[in-house]
């Protein structure tokens, strides 16, 4: 009467090769080095959480040249798009 009763699976006993035996954590997880120490990675709710959450770890960021050079590459780009589009930047200087 082997019709009506279901195979069951086999079982392995497999252990990554690369997981620690202490037992900490899922060995099947993918997961950055740098998630622990960061706010904004995570379950973020709404646009405002993430808009939050991003300018609080700017604010603790201790590497400030950094923060100056992505400020200045941004300035440059936005001066390179306006000379593309041909903006009249004379409206920010008074006529004399």
């Amino acid at each position: 009467m082997g019709l009506f009763k279901l195979r069951k699976n086999k079982k392995f006993s497999y252990t990554p090769r690369h997981f620690d035996d202490k037992g900490e954590g899922n060995p099947f997880e993918i997961k950055h080095k740098f998630d622990d120490f960061r706010k904004t990675v995570g379950s973020n709710n709404g646009l405002k959480t993430k808009i939050v959450n991003a300018l609080d770890d700017l604010k603790s960021n201790s590497d400030q040249k950094a923060n100056r050079r992505i400020l200045l590459i941004i300035c440059i780009l936005v001066l390179v798009f306006l000379f593309i589009i041909e903006f009249d930047l004379s409206i920010f200087f008074p006529k004399k």
